[in-house]
Formats: C-alpha cells, sequence, structure tokens
C-alpha cells in the first residue's frame, strides 16, 4: 500500500491542530508501509519508510492581485505541482481544504481513491472572511467539492461526522469517524519548574492555562472576560499562538493588556510553544482551559490529559467527546447563533461558566490530582496513535479493493 499524504503543515511548519495529526499518523503508517508527504514548505527528507516533499511557492508568484487571495491561489497552484510531480501512490489523502484540490486532481487524473480527513468545516468558521475576504468563497467551493467527491471522509469525532452528513451531500457510508491520538510518551507528567521561571510564572501558585492560536474559534475573548471571576489564588497563564490575521493579533493583545491593568498575576506568552515547553506547562497547571466555540476535536485538551491535567472546556464539538464531565473535568454550557458569525448567545453567561468551572479547583489540590490521573488514563485507554495508524490503513485497504466500510466505523 503506497500512501500519499498532501498537506499544508508538516514539522516543523506546525501551527494547528491538522498538523500534529498528520506528523504522529504519518509516522506510524510509515511503521506499516509506504508514506510519501508532500507539505506546501521547503523540505526534503526520507527516513525509513517516510519521504517528504515540499514546495513552497512564493507570494510574489501573486502580486496582481488582491493580499487576501493570495493564501487560496497559491494553495491551488501548489496542489497544480503536486501532481505536475507524478502520482505514484494507491491511495491520496488530504488534509485541510488548502490540499484538497490536489487531491481531487490525483483522483481525477490517476484514477485512485480520494481520503479526506475533516479537521473542521469552512461553513463552521465564517469568521475566516476577515482572512481570506471572498477568498473564503474559493476555499468553501473546493471543501465542499472534495467532501463530495471524496471515496472517504474522516471524521475526527461524532460531532463532526454529524456536521459533514448535515452540512454537504455525502454518502453516510463514506463517512467514519476516526479520533485524532497522542503520543502520550511524549506528553507525560514532567517536573520542570525552571520553564514556568522563564516566563514569570510562579511554580509555586496554582495557575489556570490556555494554549492555542488567538483566533475567534478558540474562545480565549470569553476566558480573557472571565479574569476578574477566577479565584485570586490563580495565576492566568495565555500561551496565544498565531493569529488570522495582524489586525486579529493587535486585537487580543490589546484585550490581554486590558486585563493585566486590572489582574497583575496574567502572564502572556505570544508565541508558538516549543513542545518540551508546552509540555511543561502543562504538567504544572492546575487546569486547562480550552474555551472554544468551535472545536471539531481538540486535540489540544488530550495533550493537558496526557500530562495530567483536568480540562475545564466550552461543552462543544469532540470536546464533549472527548472530556468525561466530572470525571477529568468540566464542560461548560454554549449556545451558539444559528446564524454567522455563530457566536454564544449568552457571551457573558458563558465567561461566567468558565470562572466558575476553573474556580471548583481552587484550594482543592486533591481534586485536580484525582481528575488528572483519570484523564491520562482515558488517553492512554482510548487515543493512541499505533491503533489509529491501523484503523487508518483498514479503510485504505477497503477502498483500494473497493469494499463498502461500515456504517459509522
Amino acid at each position: 500500500m503506497r500512501v500519499l499524504f498532501m498537506t499544508n503543515e508538516y514539522p516543523p511548519y506546525v501551527y494547528g491542530g491538522a498538523g500534529v495529526h498528520v506528523e504522529y499518523l504519518s509516522r506510524e503508517l510509515a511503521k506499516r508501509t509506504p508514506v510519501e508527504i508532500r507539505s506546501f514548505h521547503e523540505q526534503t527528507s526520507h527516513t525509513g519508510q517516510l519521504t517528504v516533499r515540499g514546495t513552497k511557492i512564493g507570494s510574489d508568484r501573486f502580486a496582481g492581485c488582491p493580499k487576501e487571495f493570495v493564501s487560496p491561489l497559491r494553495a491551488l497552484a501548489t496542489c497544480l505541482h503536486f501532481n505536475g510531480q507524478g502520482v505514484d501512490a494507491d491511495i491520496v489523502h488530504c488534509h485541510t481544504w488548502y490540499a484538497q484540490f490536489g487531491g481531487l486532481v490525483a483522483k481525477l487524473l490517476y484514477d485512485i481513491p480520494l481520503v479526506l480527513t475533516v479537521h473542521s468545516l469552512e461553513p463552521l468558521r465564517p469568521w475566516k472572511q476577515e482572512q481570506l475576504g471572498r477568498g473564503y468563497e474559493l476555499s468553501s467551493w473546493i471543501e465542499r467539492r472534495a467532501l463530495e467527491m471524496a471515496d472517504a471522509v474522516i471524521a475526527v469525532s461524532e460531532s463532526t461526522r454529524d456536521d459533514v452528513l448535515r452540512l454537504f451531500d455525502v454518502d453516510p457510508a463514506k463517512v467514519p469517524v476516526i479520533p485524532n491520538g497522542i503520543d502520550t510518551e511524549e506528553y507525560s507528567p514532567t517536573h520542570a519548574p525552571e520553564v514556568l521561571r522563564q516566563f514569570d510564572v510562579d511554580p509555586d501558585r496554582p495557575y489556570v492555562l490556555f494554549v492555542g492560536r488567538m483566533t475567534r474559534q478558540k474562545g480565549l475573548q470569553y476566558l480573557l472576560d472571565a479574569a476578574e471571576a477566577i479565584d485570586e489564588r490563580f495565576q492566568i497563564v495565555v500561551a496565544g499562538g498565531d493569529a488570522d490575521t495582524p489586525a486579529m493579533q493587535r486585537e487580543m493583545e490589546r484585550h490581554v493588556e486590558e486585563v493585566r491593568a486590572k489582574r497583575r498575576d496574567v502572564v502572556f506568552i505570544p508565541e508558538m510553544l516549543s513542545r518540551p515547553t508546552a509540555v511543561a506547562l502543562y504538567s504544572h497547571a492546575t487546569v486547562f482551559c480550552c474555551p472554544s466555540i468551535y472545536e471539531p476535536f481538540g486535540i489540544i485538551n488530550l495533550e493537558a490529559m496526557s500530562c495530567g491535567t483536568p480540562v475545564v472546556g466550552s461543552a462543544t464539538g469532540g470536546i464533549n467527546e472527548v472530556v468525561v464531565e466530572g470525571e477529568t473535568g468540566f464542560k461548560v454550557p454554549l449556545a451558539l447563533s444559528d446564524t454567522p458569525p455563530h457566536d454564544p448567545t449568552d457571551p457573558q453567561g458563558f465567561s461566567r461558566g468558565l470562572a466558575e468551572g476553573i474556580n471548583r479547583f481552587a484550594g482543592k489540590p486533591d481534586l485536580a490530582r484525582r481528575m488528572g490521573e483519570t484523564g491520562r488514563q482515558r488517553v492512554l485507554d482510548h487515543y493512541s496513535w499505533g491503533s489509529i495508524a491501523e484503523r487508518t490503513l483498514d479503510l485504505y485497504d477497503r477502498l483500494v479493493i473497493r469494499q463498502p466500510a461500515p456504517v459509522g466505523s
């Protein structure tokens, strides 16, 4: 079985959960079968059965169009280049809309099955218009064509599967659920107080931690709005990575500074964390907060749980399936508007709920420790990359020999 992955992100060029998924899944698959990665970056490597071939098309090629169109047009050009290199594979597997056009072309030209993993859906991310302008219309069109033509659409959670079937004309038999996973050896509880001190985090005080991109989707603004109601025994540590746009970056940074003016124990880390740094911050945190308003799976919660930290998260999407209420953390009710931009119908109530969930751990280290241990065991039992690779390879086998997949498998 020769597998071809097409993806925007691949290490070291990773900024979200999709890139993490591709990194670990490809590594596990390559233990079993040859895998080639074609990415959007300048990189080339060959290790065992894993080959990486990157293609970086410069923005200067699109100097004549509005800047918000550069990203989608570059994606199309890169996908065409992928196919122009020739395809010698039994199956093509694409991740995010950026690479889906490449998979469509490979399916049509090279007559191989197309598999997509849904890490998010454009109709549920209308705020992307801030980044892409009318390029959002193009990304949405590519996604729809790809999902409706694919031979299999892997949903990372049951809620994502429901969204796919609700929003697109896709045969339910073609939409299996295969979740994200976690490397539990890499993400394991560690004692590294010196890492905390580098960021002026007091290792002797409890803290609530946020790690994520500074986008509307990740809901950081609602955690910041909750800051004044969070128990004063907690430090609030915000590790905010890339924003969708410079304007979004400035907006989030201003919000952080406004909160810090009222509460000095807010620590802001405006960077993408290295993996060892993230593991240290997760491991020492009393509680991890995931206030996302849209989260198809939420691999970030697996990272925290694998490090032995309980989660307070919004009761939406895959978070509902990963976090077990009262056992590995607490979930905060979240009602969203039916129309774009699908914001919370009661944002102040949602922020209060986040504060209340976090405050349940105030002065209760035994509760945090017990839930953290339960969360890590849940990760060990259900989310190993080895088992996820086996399920994915079984799907490939069925598609190559044209056997139908069990519904919802």
